[in-house]
């Protein structure tokens, strides 16, 4: 590894550490909340170091809970996924390599790591984008093996409120986007849909076409 390219992957793991942190606290809880809602430790574990995304594991997770199917679940994911798809256009070139190669190093991006390795001339710094990522997936995995195969350590999920996770945490995202410029139109839209269609609709289709309203914004 060349020394500009080392400088690079360091610089990117102190950048990845605070997102580590929070991503520890998170994954802990989506680890209790998985073996709650009737998965084996070893299931919630290979899910977090299969999909590592907050937002399409606890989407997925609350819909099979709720009895909207493991289909239903795997749809909202790939929906909520959706966005790495642009992402993955944007850095594309800034990747080394045929389509196999670009393919296994674009494993590394998930949203902070991709914002702190954007160059803002339209590149991205690869090594820094690897090394932002390395400390946020060793806190994912950490985060899930605590709260999965430590939940009784950690407690009843009730007493600590842990059963607010899931419409918190959608609820912060909801907030994230009605601060960005550009999405506030689709983000109110995705909630009143969703809020709309919960009284009248099987669980997880809310979600599923509340998601949908997104592709509308990719639209434009």
């Amino acid at each position: 590894m060349h020394a500009d390219h080392r400088a690079s992957f360091r610089r990117g793991v102190r950048l990845g550490v605070p997102f580590a942190a929070v991503g520890l606290l998170l994954s802990s809880s989506f680890g209790v909340l998985a073996v709650q809602a009737g998965f084996s430790p070893l299931q919630a574990l290979v899910m977090s170091a299969l999909v590592h995304a907050g937002a399409a594991q606890f989407a997925a997770t609350s819909i099979v809970v709720a009895g909207g199917g493991v289909v239903s679940g795997v749809v909202a994911a790939s929906l909520m996924n959706a966005r790495f798809l642009a992402m993955g256009a944007a850095l594309a070139p800034s990747l080394p390599g045929g389509p196999a190669l670009r393919a296994v190093q674009a494993q590394t991006v998930v949203d902070p790591s991709w914002a702190v390795a954007n160059n803002g001339d339209g590149t991205f710094d690869r090594w820094l984008l690897f090394g932002a990522t390395a400390p946020q997936y060793v806190g994912w995995i950490s985060g899930t093996l605590l709260g999965a195969y430590g939940g009784d350590l950690i407690g009843d999920i009730e007493r600590f409120g842990l059963d607010a996770v899931y419409p918190t945490f959608f609820l912060a995202l909801l907030v994230a986007e009605l601060r960005r410029p550009g999405s506030r139109g689709i983000a109110l839209a995705g909630a009143v849909i969703a809020l709309a269609l919960v009284p009248f609709v099987p669980a997880g289709i809310p979600i599923l076409v509340a998601a949908a309203a997104a592709l509308v914004g990719l639209a434009r």
